[in-house]
């Protein structure tokens, strides 16, 4: 049965800068109308795979895995450095679950796979302990060319020309990419957690004591020169008092001299005797690392250069000045006090519509990037659904954001056939200016096992003309891809998922990250390494709207860095959208046979007297269908 929400985020959560006063109320909270979300289908085939690393049970539809490449040595479970490692003495405590008792690590299969980034004819797998480089100018025959071991999680990878940039955070990880992590001094006890600052955010993550400072420490933007991409040379790089979860390349269509990098992350704040200007101070420090981004200016002449040169205080209070003007409380209906939001975890960058959105936590917010070395918040929303604000994607043209909320930090199952469809999800909007409406939410909806961690995760748009099309990853719930044209009414048009990794045991895996790429979907797989897909037709998909789509060829594609897709005017793209009217019942299956046969032929009679038809038929058309003959009148009339 499909659920209703009792939340309309948008109106929902609307903050204009203008006209708010208190702090708390930069952030309004949900009300009403309800929205749709997808319901949840327990008879799919996907309940009740097989488990197993390499012998899983798999269930797919409009998606065929093509190969899958297991990850190399170094990162490969029984090869890492870490597994040959002795215990480090003393040991470092275990964290403390919210029941106070030691938490339990869960099981991994070598380094964690994170995310992807894609040059000319390669993908870069960034992992925990360092990046691999994978040729994929045939992707049925994917090979491995090059593997740089230099830990340092999560290792997300963006690039840019000859540039790859790498995000460190981990407080293990060294300067010069050493793998025996960063010894502590004989001796050593570590002191007591310190008290949380004044106006520090409160839940999530406690306070604890940095380590001792050492100058062999890298946390920030690692950055290495690959214009050999078989021997990646690594520069100074660029070292940030929180280090960074996650990266954004931003670029200015006025400066083409110059890149920029956002730094998000949340971590603890190491000391300014380890790296100068770090405090960890609260609200009264006008200093302090928290409640900000970092802002990296990278010179492409010299990239060596890279350096700070802004933390933005975007989560002010524009009429106190207050840095800690974002508070939120109510995650997932838990009737918390407001706390303020002190980072960032993604951050996707629009620069053609001179927008970004933020996923920080606790929100999500729209910033002004027209002058990137100093984005400014315009808007910001809440949602008592979300427990975690993730990431940010936007359709071709900037009319629609999907926010996801990562539930259970991607580590946990939250999949299940008794967790609500709205929590772990999408949440979709459309956009005017800086107001943002809540259409619907969408959640991969075939219930998983206690074995399988899963919650929504990272993707990107398939480029079929005529529709919104998101492939999204799953963690252990696999792949969905999702049509959001309408976004009221999302819905699942194709899926790829194995089963768990173990099925007697909890083992952490799944898929990370999946992106459309030149005709192809890759799939970074924590556990089982890259895998390599290809979509097939269904009901949902024809082969002509892959073949359209497989038109699109980009050089560069950094999934937190959107430009708009325009989509070549020829028969294979005009073939798309004769077989969308046909779905929606506008073109009769006679009448679109008939249209085929003419653009075959290349019948420039027939094709124009089409052309008029369409464009005059388009006033009476729904506004997505009326699109698609306007565009399809503009290539048969050429």
């Amino acid at each position: 049965m499909t659920r209703r929400t009792m939340w309309n985020t948008a109106a929902l959560a609307l903050a204009f800068l203008a006209g708010t006063a208190a702090v708390s109320a930069q952030v309004a909270m949900p009300a009403k109308p309800t929205v749709y979300n997808n319901p949840q289908l327990p008879n799919d085939p996907r309940v009740g795979l097989k488990g197993g690393v390499t012998d899983a049970g798999v269930a797919a539809q409009g998606m065929e895995l093509v190969l899958n490449l297991p990850k190399p040595p170094g990162f490969a479970a029984g090869t890492t450095p870490q597994e040959k490692a002795p215990a480090p003495v003393p040991a470092a405590p275990a964290p403390l679950g919210p029941d106070g008792k030691p938490r339990v690590r869960a099981l991994q299969l070598g380094s964690t796979n994170s995310d992807l980034a894609f040059k000319d004819h390669y993908v870069v797998v960034g992992n925990y302990n360092g990046f691999n480089i994978y040729d994929i100018a045939d992707p049925t025959k994917t090979t491995l060319k090059t593997s740089v071991m230099c830990p340092g999680p999560q290792g997300d990878p963006t690039v840019y020309g000859n540039l790859l940039f790498i995000s460190v955070e981990s407080t293990s990880a060294r300067v010069d990419c050493g793998t025996q992590g960063i010894p502590l001094p004989a001796g050593y006890v570590p002191p007591a957690p310190p008290a949380r600052p004044a106006g520090a955010p409160g839940g999530g993550r406690s306070p604890r004591a940095p380590e001792p400072p050492s100058k062999d420490r890298f946390r920030g933007v690692r950055i290495f020169d690959i214009s050999d991409i078989a021997n990646p040379k690594q520069l100074p790089g660029v070292q940030t008092c929180r280090g960074s979860h996650t990266n954004t390349l931003v670029t200015d269509p006025n400066d083409k001299d110059n890149v920029y990098i956002y730094v998000a992350g949340y971590a603890p704040i190491r000391s300014s005797e380890e790296l100068p200007g770090c405090s960890s101070g609260g609200i009264e420090d006008p200093n302090t690392a928290l409640y900000t981004i970092v802002v990296i200016q990278v010179p492409l002449a010299h990239p060596d250069t890279a350096k700070v040169v802004a933390s933005p205080r975007i989560f002010s209070d524009p009429n106190t000045g207050a840095m800690n003007g974002l508070a939120v409380g109510n995650l997932h209906g838990e009737g918390a006090a407001a706390q303020p939001v002190s980072g960032c975890h993604d951050i996707t960058a629009f620069p053609e519509i001179g927008l970004a959105a933020g996923a920080c936590t606790r929100v999500g917010i729209l910033m002004d990037i027209k002058d990137p070395a100093h984005p400014k918040r315009i808007a910001a929303i809440s949602d008592p659904n979300f427990s975690f604000w993730h990431s940010a994607l936007w359709n071709n043209d900037g009319s629609k954001l999907i926010f996801d909320d990562e539930w259970g930090g991607g580590s946990q199952p939250r999949c299940r056939a008794t967790d609500p469809m709205t929590w772990g999800a999408d949440s979709i909007f459309t956009r005017k200016g800086a107001e943002l409406t809540l259409g619907s939410y969408y959640k991969m909806p075939a219930p998983q096992t206690e074995l399988e961690n899963c919650t929504a995760h990272n993707g990107n748009l398939v480029p079929i003309p005529g529709r919104d099309i998101e492939v999204k990853s799953w963690y252990q719930g696999g792949i969905s891809i999702m049509d959001f044209t309408d976004a009221t009414h999302p819905f699942e048009i194709a899926y790829f998922d194995r089963g768990p990794l173990d099925g007697e045991k909890f083992i952490d895996g799944g898929t990370w990250s999946s992106y459309w790429f030149n005709g192809y979907v890759y799939g970074a797989e924590i556990a089982r390494g890259l895998d390599v897909y290809k979509l097939t037709p269904t009901k949902f998909v024809t082969a002509n709207e892959i073949a359209a789509a497989e038109q699109i060829h980009l050089n560069l594609y950094n999934a937190q860095l959107a430009s708009k897709t325009v989509y070549p005017k020829t028969f294979i793209t005009a073939k798309a959208y004769v077989d969308q009217l046909v779905r929606d019942n506008v073109l009769t299956q006679d009448k679109a046979t008939a249209l085929d046969a003419a653009m075959d032929k290349k019948n420039t009679k027939v094709l124009k007297t089409y052309a008029a038809t369409f464009k005059k038929d388009s006033a009476k058309a729904s506004p997505i269908d009326a699109s698609r003959m306007t565009a399809l009148a503009e290539i048969l009339a050429q």
